[in-house]
């Protein structure tokens, strides 16, 4: 069989499958890029064209003067910070909620049998309804981080525990065979092999946290993009609308970043 002259040892079909792959990553990577762009492209041609109105929507070629104003005034790292911090607060805390109760209820059939309604009902109750009474409660400052892990927590905790029940029961019983304890069991391989369902919880999870950080800032936040927006709203300023907007996609494209480096890593050892 033929090898490659650039890769000695590797057959040529491997080197062409190879070439194959690398090909449609490109591909793809094309197509998102053109998609980004049209969607700029059409955003500054509509009102342009008057064909939406401009004063609703304003222009991307407006965003990058206002991007400026507000880097050189230090709004954007404070406001774009607080966000971030909130967030990554939030998605550590809603994970470890999520890990910790998950575990409890694998642990425990009692648990579960008690706790199973509860979360149904709260993961199916709508989460904006509790900001005003997090805001009473918990202050300006705590109610952001009470109602961005409100909304994460209940579906991260359901998912993952969705996940230790998926296990084969036959590893179960091979481990318990040679003498492991339940804590162990768990450690060594619920966990391990629950890592496909962890890492579409941390996807998961990291939306839906950034979307209670925002709704918080909403209502209460002196600081934020959440509180751009609305801020920005109330006077009218919609290119500092769209500037706050077009940053929380930014911040979702670096989240998906982070999750993805952490998906290839576990990948790499555990699946």
């Amino acid at each position: 069989m033929s090898t490659s002259k650039t890769e000695p040892g590797l057959s040529a079909e491997y080197v062409r499958y190879r070439g194959g792959l690398r090909r449609r990553r490109l591909l793809v990577l094309a197509i998102q890029v053109a998609l980004v762009v049209l969607v700029l492209a059409l955003w500054e041609w509509l009102p342009r064209a008057h064909l939406v109105n401009p004063l609703l929507t304003s222009y991307p070629s407006a965003l990058w003067p206002t991007f400026v104003d507000l880097l050189v005034n230090g709004h954007l790292l404070a406001h774009t910070g607080a966000t971030m911090v909130e967030a990554l607060v939030g998605f550590v805390l809603s994970m470890a909620i999520g890990i910790g109760v998950a575990s409890a209820l694998w642990w425990s059939e009692t648990v579960y049998r008690v706790l199973d309604p509860f979360l149904v009902v709260a993961n199916a109750m709508p989460k904006i309804a509790l900001v005003p009474i997090f805001y009473i409660w918990l202050g300006p400052r705590s109610s952001i981080y009470g109602i961005a892990i409100a909304i994460a927590v209940f579906s991260t905790i359901i998912m993952i525990y969705a996940g230790f029940r998926g296990i084969d029961p036959n590893k179960i019983k091979l481990a318990r065979t040679f003498g492991a304890s339940r804590r162990q069991v768990l450690a060594k391989v619920v966990l391990p092999g629950s890592v496909p369902t962890l890492i579409a919880a941390l996807k998961m999870t990291a939306g839906l946290v950034l979307v209670g950080v925002v709704v918080g800032e909403f209502q209460s936040a002196d600081a934020g993009l959440g509180y751009l927006i609305v801020n920005g709203s109330q006077m009218f300023k919609m290119n500092v609308v769209m500037t706050s907007v077009t940053l929380l996609a930014v911040l979702s494209c670096l989240i998906y970043l982070a999750v993805h480096f952490i998906e290839k890593a576990l990948a790499r050892r555990y699946v």
